[in-house]
Parts: structure tokens; sequence; C-alpha cells
């Protein structure tokens, strides 16, 4: 009697912590839930890159940090990075300009950034492409382009500014003139075009960050935005335009591919897009050759050294399955694939293709790497 007592206390002890456990694996949130990998596979750690590298996207507009900046840099043979925090509101350019000279001579490139909220303004174009002109006399190196510009930024009507407005095209001209690229962030991920709903693969981040979401509430759909931007590239030839963010389209990499080829004035950059592309090896290598004189290096990252060495292992490793978290932050629940790319390409994509296109000496990536 005593033994069955105690079976049935003993089954009706398991029975009641049934829910409890339930509750505890509940509990777990998927923004917490951080899987560490089982896989056993080779990791290769690059500490610098082949070939001298010029990172084509930062911010580096905290001018108090330069040396730390240029530090991180040094530790893994960045020899230049260009920031695109030269705003033109308040003429905040000639300072960052200006400081961005003292401070790292040549190794750091400031691109200007117009203010289209002035947009209004009498003869806008014509003044901010002034503006434009008196950066580049100082020192910038191009126009950078935010996606406020199309998704944010409106006129006296209450209408979003679209990024083909013709109130534009001064500024666009003026860059073609001076012979200085303009660095297009246009639209977001796919994503953040979509429903937030179960079939987001960006669910968890989006639920981080709500404002990151563009669908609905009368935001131009995505597909519009990059029309607009095209429709730019066609009535401008003269103008070089590098779509950043592997042209915001680094989910189809196919269309990216027949965008290069129908606009000899586009260029990419891949800064914080890695983790897309790295879950495409196949096709993403492929298109890297393909387009090996249309391709920049880019990470969208203040300076730092692990995240440039992540970088730095997608390109030349086939290194599997490795979190790519570190280079930028989470973007998406999966890992990636290195490209293996082979030594001609790495060298284009690291700084050929940029001192191309910048319209500076060839050996300046060598020269400032023996800094």
């Amino acid at each position: 009697m005593f033994k069955q007592f105690t079976f049935l206390a003993g089954a009706f002890a398991f029975f009641l912590c049934l829910p409890v456990r339930a509750q505890e694996k509940a509990a777990l949130k998927l923004v917490d839930w951080k899987p560490v990998s089982q896989l056993v596979v080779p990791q290769t750690e690059i500490v610098r890159p082949k070939f001298p590298v010029i990172d084509i996207h930062n911010h580096l507009g905290n001018l108090g940090k330069a040396g730390q900046y240029l530090a991180e840099m040094d530790k893994t043979g960045v020899v230049m990075a260009v920031s695109l925090d030269g705003h033109s509101k308040d003429f905040f350019y000639r300072e960052h300009i200006q400081r961005s000279k003292d401070s790292a001579g040549n190794r750091f490139l400031v691109f200007f950034a117009p203010e289209w909220n002035r947009i209004d303004e009498p003869d806008f174009g014509k003044n901010e492409a002034k503006r434009l002109e008196e950066a580049v006399a100082m020192g910038a190196g191009g126009v950078k382009v935010y996606k406020s510009l199309g998704l944010s930024v409106k006129d006296k009507s209450g209408r979003f500014v679209a990024v083909d407005d013709p109130r534009l095209d001064p500024v666009w001209a003026k860059c073609g003139e001076l012979g200085i690229p303009v660095l297009m962030h246009v639209s977001d991920p796919k994503a953040f075009f979509t429903p937030l709903d179960a079939h987001n693969e960006r669910y968890d981040e989006l639920g981080q960050h709500p404002d990151w979401s563009f669908h609905g509430n009368g935001f131009p759909s995505k597909e519009a935005l990059l029309e607009q931007r095209n429709r730019v590239l066609e009535k401008h030839p003269n103008t070089i335009f590098i779509g950043a963010h592997m042209a915001n389209l680094p989910e189809d990499l196919g269309q990216v591919s027949i965008w290069l080829d129908k606009y000899p004035n586009l260029y990419v950059e891949f800064s914080a897009r890695i983790s897309e592309l790295g879950r495409q090896p196949v096709t993403c290598r492929k298109f890297m050759i393909r387009h090996q004189n249309k391709v920049l290096f880019g990470t969208d990252t203040a300076p730092d050294a692990r995240a440039y060495r992540i970088y730095f292992r997608f390109l030349e490793t086939t290194d599997e399955y490795f979190d790519p978290a570190q280079g930028h932050h989470l973007q998406g629940r999966w890992m990636i694939y290195g490209l293996g790319l082979p030594d001609e390409v790495l060298e284009k994509i690291y700084h050929k293709n940029a001192l191309r296109i910048l319209g500076l000496k060839k050996d300046a990536a060598v020269r400032l790497r023996g800094k």
C-alpha cells in the first residue's frame, strides 16, 4: 500500500511540474533567444586584409573620436574612411571637413549631405549646389543622400519629396560637373515594407525598432522609391551614383545585376548588408566576380577592428555558418558563409574601384598603408 501511495504521489508531482516547465519555456522571448551553434567547421580569423582598404560608407561626425577611429583603422589595414556626415544644415560640413583634415590628414574623406528640408525656398537646387561647390573646394569628395529623401522629407504641400523631384536636378548636375560621386540610400530592406506578421523574416528586429517599418501609413512603396532613383540615374548619365547597401536590394542580386548592366553610371557598396549577402554565397560570389569593377567596400559601422574583421572573413575565406552581427548588428535570424573571392577581385573591391571613382592617386592606398 505504501509503495502504491509513493508511486501515485511521484506521478502527481511529475504532472504538477509540467505546466511550470512549459511556462518557463514560453517565457523565453524570441528577442532573447541566442542559440549557440553546435556545428564544428573551420574558423578563420583575418587580422589584416590582403590589400589596403577604403571604407566608402561610414559616419565620423563625432569629431571628438577621430583618434579612436584611426587607431581601429590602423589595427586592420583600413587606410581611408569616408564620412557621410558633412551636413549642409547649419553649415556643419565646414567644421567637419576642417577638423577631419586637422585630426586625420587624408585618412578621412567627407561627403556633403544636402539639406532637403529647405526645398520650398526659392532656387533651392541652385543654392544647395553652390554650397556643394564650396564644400568640394574645401575638400569634400562626394554627396550623401540619406533615406529621408523619399521617406520623411515633405514640402509645403504635405507630400513626400520624391528622389527624382526636378527641384533637385541642379544638385545632381553639379556633381557630374565636379566629377564627384553621389552615394544614395534609397528605401530600406524588403522586410521593412511588408506587413509585420508571422511571415516577416525580420519580425523580432522590427519589434525592437517599430519606427523602421514603412509598411502602409501613407509611405511610398519600396518599388516606387527605387523607380524614382532609377529615373535620376537615367536623367543624369554624367554623374556617378553609388547605390548604398547593394543598391538597397541585396535580397535580389539578379535585379541589381540588371541595373548595373543598364546604368553605366551606377556602382554599389555592401555596407551593413553582409547578413543578406552571406546567406546566398554562391549567388553573391558570382555577382561579385561578374561586377568586380563596380563594387565598393563599406561597413556603415564606426571604425572597429572586430567589425572590420567580420567583413574580411566574409570576403576572403570560405568559412561556413558564422555570425555576422558583430559587423553591424543583428539583421535576421541566420548565419553567413564566406565568398573566398580571388585576389584580383578583392583588390578592386577593397580599394582600386574607390580610388578610381574618388579621383585619388593610384598609389594613395599603398602610401597610406605605410603611415
